[in-house]
């Protein structure tokens, strides 16, 4: 545990020097990379050290007590061992769970897609419904949200919102989100008053840089095309339009969004990197699993997560049997509670794995 902890505090006094490093200061991206993880390391170095010095404190107080002649001061010696003992062991608690080996992605910023699914209009109206709750989610976590494509359904709501999230940390509290959410509730166009069941489905994939995912120019094909729909005067006048195949996977993605085709591509190239990287996550996620099974963040969209049951009033996330009888406030963006409580038991099953 010593030398697992002493290694923590050098590393930390390691970062906190290079953040002082004329080359680093001037490479922004560098320094940043630096900072996130220089304050990711904070709180485990602060425990790690105060572990260390009462360590030492107990070490010498024992060589006291085993060396004094003196009686008094030697009780004294035992009297302060058992104290010190005794945060050690408070202390040691706090460290376990500090010390459990986060997701290296839990840093990184994301990329959300929310696409409707079974139940038509009414799936889609439930998309949108998500699509605000985690805009209103992340406008509360000061994140910034950059909408990457937004394909509405002619009937109403939204089929398919891809969206750009920004800000600390963003990834750890979002990867829980990923699978079917399903919706039961009375749609306003049902006269008989009967509950329909409807789902989307949501993915969140890690944003990465080119240094995760390299691309070659012979790895995919790209093809321009005019922009269709709502978008200003250069609508079908300009192919800004991109679609993009990734040549080996078979994965296509398209932007229109922008007027430029430039931006186009670069957007699209963004998504199609977190989705071959989401690829490999869960090529490992599957191959991790033969040795320990998640209840929480499996990240298998195909698993049903969570039921936002408006009759009653509740969202249930099957994951971890939890209940709560607040959708209002949860469909408007009050995620906090529901991802404590995911994140509390994914500390949990990483601790007995």
């Amino acid at each position: 545990m010593l030398d697992k902890l002493k290694k923590i505090v050098s590393e930390f006094d390691d970062l906190g020097g290079k953040l002082s490093d004329p080359a680093v200061m001037n490479d922004i991206k560098e320094y940043q990379r630096i900072s996130q993880e220089y304050s990711n390391l904070k709180d485990k170095a602060t425990l790690a050290q105060k572990y260390i010095d009462i360590s030492n404190e107990i070490e010498d107080l024992n060589s006291m007590v085993d060396h004094e002649a003196d009686s008094d001061v030697k009780e004294l010696a035992e009297s302060e061992l058992i104290d010190l003992n005794a945060k050690l062991v408070d202390l040691e608690k706090e460290l376990n769970t500090l010390l459990i080996e986060t997701d290296p992605d839990d840093a990184k910023n994301i990329i959300l897609e929310i696409r409707s699914g079974t139940g038509g209009i009414e799936a889609a109206l439930f998309a949108e419904d998500l699509f605000r709750m985690y805009s209103r989610y992340a406008e509360a976590q000061n994140w910034s949200t950059d909408l990457m494509s937004l394909n509405q359904n002619d009937g109403g709501g939204v089929k398919e919102a891809i969206v750009s999230l920004k800000g600390t940390n963003v990834f750890g509290y979002m990867k829980y989100e990923s699978g079917v959410h399903r919706v039961q509730r009375v749609p306003e166009t049902e006269s008989s008053g009967r509950v329909h069941t409807s789902a989307a489905t949501v993915a969140v994939l890690p944003e990465v840089e080119n240094i995760d995912i390299e691309i070659n120019d012979t790895d995919i094909k790209i093809d321009t095309y005019r922009a269709s729909g709502a978008g200003g005067q250069h609508v079908n006048k300009t192919e800004s339009a991109i679609r993009i195949t990734h040549l080996e996977s078979g994965l296509v993605v398209t932007c229109q969004d922008e007027s430029s085709q430039h931006k186009n591509k670069d957007k699209a190239m963004k998504v199609l990197r977190a989705r071959l990287y989401d690829v490999q996550r869960e090529q490992q996620a599957k191959e991790r699993a033969n040795v320990r099974k998640s209840m929480v963040s499996t990240g298998d969209r195909s698993a049903k997560i969570r039921t936002y049951n408006f009759p009653q009033g509740r969202v249930t996330d099957h994951r971890i049997n939890l209940t709560l009888y607040k959708l209002n406030e949860i469909i408007n963006g009050d995620l906090n509670e529901l991802i404590q409580n995911l994140k509390i038991e994914d500390h949990k099953n990483h601790l007995t794995s």
